[in-house]
């Protein structure tokens, strides 16, 4: 029983600050990228940042560079975004995916968790 599981999410004002958690669990994703996928109502998924399975190397969204961090700890089968200063359009249902290093191997989504920022 393969989960992904989101915490962190919730209502804060702009300015403000979260951290999301991924916890992962009946697999190790140690190999897999992990990345945050976020939507808004009305609007297709975005891709918000990416970390490598080593976590050597992260992409973000330019829309969050410098304000958000995306973290893992392969020990704890968990990834972290850090999302600071936060403005209202960041709010937006937020999704970990787990991407494997084999085309052929499943990707897994957790069930995403609300952050909502008011201005």
């Amino acid at each position: 029983q393969v989960q992904l599981v989101e915490s962190g999410g919730g209502l804060v004002q702009a300015g403000g600050s979260l951290r999301l958690s991924c916890a992962a669990s009946g697999r190790t994703f140690s190999n897999y990228a992990m990345n945050w996928f976020r939507q808004a109502p009305g609007k297709e998924r975005e891709l918000v940042a990416s970390i490598s399975w080593t976590g050597s190397s992260t992409y973000y969204a330019d829309s969050v560079k410098g304000r958000f961090t995306i973290s893992r700890d392969n020990a704890k089968n968990t990834v972290y975004l850090e999302m600071n200063s936060l403005k209202p359009e960041d709010t937006a249902v937020y999704y970990c995916n787990a991407e494997p290093p084999y085309t052929y191997l499943r990707n897994y989504w957790g069930q995403g968790t609300q952050v909502t920022v008011s201005s």
